[in-house]
């Protein structure tokens, strides 16, 4: 089965946003130097606030999803409220720094993840899914690359199958026991594995955030880049996710693989 053309064209602009380079990038041509550099220089105790407020965010993100938005909502996705309600959270993170992040990453956390159930609603997905809730919570585990990902074919398609276990043991235990119990090995194992790297990106907003002179404004647009990328790779993956429901999971997969190694589209009419 093949794509038709304007379907293939979604699929390059997918591939573009969950491989290519995002958050640290941007944060990089913000700030005027590698975010790299600036993560290793930041202070020791950042490493534990940021792993306390990965743990809140992700903890929050299970609680939150979906429940404020319309599923009978038609149109595109409000990215652009999100995105002021994202650079609002931000100015008082920012102006507050590595004191505040507990108490600004579950707020911001919430704020995307909303924004990804709007993304996953205008790509034809029901919110109110197990399903689709834990996909839009998987997409904070895309975006960055670890040391466990070099040499993968692709570090979507690698994020996938590495949580595929824990997304489908998560969906059966909260499809019969709800999600009030988070301390469930289903939904530990699960948010721990999305938890690890989150971590990573959720560091660079830091070092970011902690170069000095950058304070509440500084703040507020690292946040607009923060959940601009989250909205992007979001995207990417509600529309490979409509695809593969329209064409067949082996059939984009092998077109995603073919157009992230450049290979040229044959399309015959």
């Amino acid at each position: 089965m093949e794509l038709e053309p304007k379907d293939y064209a979604d699929l390059v602009k997918a591939v573009q946003d969950l491989e290519n380079p995002g958050l640290a990038a941007s944060l990089s041509n913000y700030i005027g130097k590698p975010i790299e550099l600036a993560m290793k220089s930041l202070p020791a105790k950042a490493e534990k606030t940021v792993k306390e407020a990965t743990r809140k965010s992700m903890q929050a993100a299970l609680k939150l999803v979906a429940i404020t938005l319309d599923a009978n909502h038609e149109g595109p996705p409000s990215n652009l409220l999100h995105k002021l309600m994202a650079g609002a959270t931000g100015a008082g993170g920012g102006a507050l720094g590595l004191v505040g992040l507990p108490i600004e990453m579950p707020i911001s956390t919430g704020i995307i993840l909303r924004s990804l159930a709007d993304i996953a609603r205008s790509n034809g997905e029901n919110i109110h899914d197990i399903d689709t809730q834990l996909a839009c919570i998987e997409v904070f585990a895309f975006g960055s690359r670890t040391e466990a990902d070099d040499g993968a074919e692709s570090g979507y398609y690698f994020v996938r199958a590495m949580l595929a276990k824990a997304i489908n043991e998560a969906a059966e235990y909260i499809a019969s026991q709800g999600i009030a119990d988070q301390t469930a090995p289903a939904i530990v194992r699960l948010l721990t594995l999305i938890a690890a790297r989150l971590q990573i990106q959720i560091t660079a907003k830091v070092a970011a955030q902690l170069i000095p002179l950058v304070g509440a404004a500084g703040g507020c647009t690292i946040n607009l880049l923060f959940i601009n990328h989250f909205q992007e790779v979001g995207r990417g993956h509600f529309t490979v996710r409509r695809l593969e429901r329209k064409y067949g999971a082996e059939v984009v997969r092998d077109e995603y693989r073919k157009i992230s190694h450049g290979q040229p589209w044959k399309h015959q009419r």
